[in-house]
Parts: structure tokens; sequence; C-alpha cells
């Protein structure tokens, strides 16, 4: 990773936070496959589609915003879902799930609901196969599949294959481009709904009172939807973690520094 605003050979200055912001918002409303952000070397477009250009200090940036976001508008509302219609949260506050958080987590979603979003040609294999990787878990059998999935990513790269890296015909590329708004927003919202599993429901909770218990989630997914396109799927992967780690490590601080706060939880 680089910082912020570091320049070098084949490198345009990178984006400002308040630029990159900006851009999101416009992104969301117009959502488009093109331009990458500035920062990004010539040429090197799958080693920084895992491997972003980008600084942890603007990883940050953006955690902060999404957990600002959703501390003080969303989580609020999802909250009052939540006890109207009588959801708890599945979390176990003492066996914090650390390693299906801040490693699992961040990269088989981002594999099921983000991967091909620019790399729509392996959308048809891809997809089924991290969706079975995500059903299973963090088991041997789920990590053993995961870790095939990566390598049949990265293979054509690191073995230099060129004609496993044949782009899909142009039309066809013509046709997801037209197609990739409403691509991107179904993602999101399929990456919402999902987390509803985070709850446990009870038979009479409204169906309409389901969206807003991720509402934070929502938002979520836009964000690394729009750092996986703008990015890289490594930059998607890495800020979710973020975003995981965060409230946890709070929980985990409130259990260790305030044991009767947490007992009231």
């Amino acid at each position: 990773m680089v910082s912020e605003r570091g320049a070098g050979l084949g490198r345009t200055p990178a984006a400002c936070f308040r630029d990159e912001l900006r851009d999101f918002f416009h992104f969301v409303v117009h959502p488009r496959l093109g331009p990458r952000l500035p920062g990004r070397h010539a040429g090197s477009g799958w080693w920084e589609d895992w491997f972003p250009a980008l600084s942890v200090g603007r990883l940050l940036k953006w955690a902060f915003f999404l957990w600002s976001v959703n501390l003080v508008f969303l989580g609020p509302i999802a909250v009052a879902a939540a006890t109207a219609g009588g959801a708890t949260h599945r979390l176990n506050i003492h066996n914090i799930p650390w390693m299906a958080a801040l490693v699992w987590a961040p990269i088989v979603e981002e594999l099921v609901f983000r991967y091909g979003l620019r790399r729509v040609g392996a959308i048809w294999w891809l997809v089924p196969a991290a969706v079975a990787a995500m059903l299973m878990g963090a088991t041997w059998s789920g990590i053993l599949l995961l870790a095939g999935i990566l390598l049949v990513c990265w293979m054509p790269y690191l073995a230099n294959i060129p004609y496993a890296r044949k782009p899909i015909p142009w039309r066809y590329r013509l046709g997801y481009r037209r197609l990739f708004p409403w691509v991107f927003h179904a993602a999101s919202l399929l990456f919402a709904a999902v987390h509803l599993y985070n709850f446990t429901l009870q038979a009479g909770t409204p169906w309409w009172l389901f969206p807003l218990l991720v509402l934070p989630q929502w938002l979520t997914g836009l964000v690394l939807g729009w750092l996986r396109v703008k990015r890289g799927i490594g930059a998607s992967m890495l800020l979710h973690g973020m975003f995981n780690g965060g409230p946890l490590l709070v929980v985990w601080l409130v259990i260790q520094w305030a044991p009767d706060m947490a007992g009231a939880l």
C-alpha cells in the first residue's frame, strides 16, 4: 500500500477523501463500470485488483464514515425495528467470532456479492462455489473450498495463461454495461438481506420491518460495491474486515473493562 497522495512512475495522484465521498454518492445514483479512481499503477490491473495501492488511513476514513452513519442514523432505526418486531441479535458477546468477522466473512461475502461486478465472466462458476463455501462456514471443508476458489481466480495470472484471461465478447460487455446499475443495486440489496440471518425473528414479525433491520448492511454494501468497482476486490475485502472489527472491538472492550454493563446487554 502507498500513501494517500503518493505519486510515482505510471501513477496519477490519488483523490482525497472528500473527492472519493463525492464520487461515491454520484456512483450510487448513476452506477457505471468506469472510470477507476486515480492512484492506480498503469498495466497492473490484476495485481491491484487484489492488492490495492491504497493506504490503511484511507480505508479507516471509510470505516469511520460507515460507523458514524450507522451509529447516528441507521443503527437506531434498526434497533427500533428489532424492538417493535421482537427480533433479537444472534451475536453471543461472550463468544465473539473474531475469525469469521475479520477474515472469513470479508473474503467469502465479497466473492459472492461483489467479485463478479467486474469479473462477470466468472459469475457462472464462482458465485455458486462461493455460496457453497459461505453456507459451509469456516469449517475445514469450507476453508478448502475457499482456497480452491482463490487459486482458480489467481492461476491464469500466476501461471501466465493468456487464453484463460480472454475477455468476454464485446457485445456481451456492452449488454452488461447497460444492466450494470441493476446488478449493482441488486447485489447490495441481497447482501443486506442475507444479514437477516443475524437476527432471531419471531413468527409475528411484520415483513415490512425486515428491510429496516438491515439498513446498516445495505449502506455498507453500497460502499463496498463502489470500492470494489473503483479500487478492486482486495480493497473491499479489507474495508469489510475493518467495518466488522470496529463494533466487535467495542464489545470486547466493554466486556474487559465494564463487565457489569456487558451482563446487561
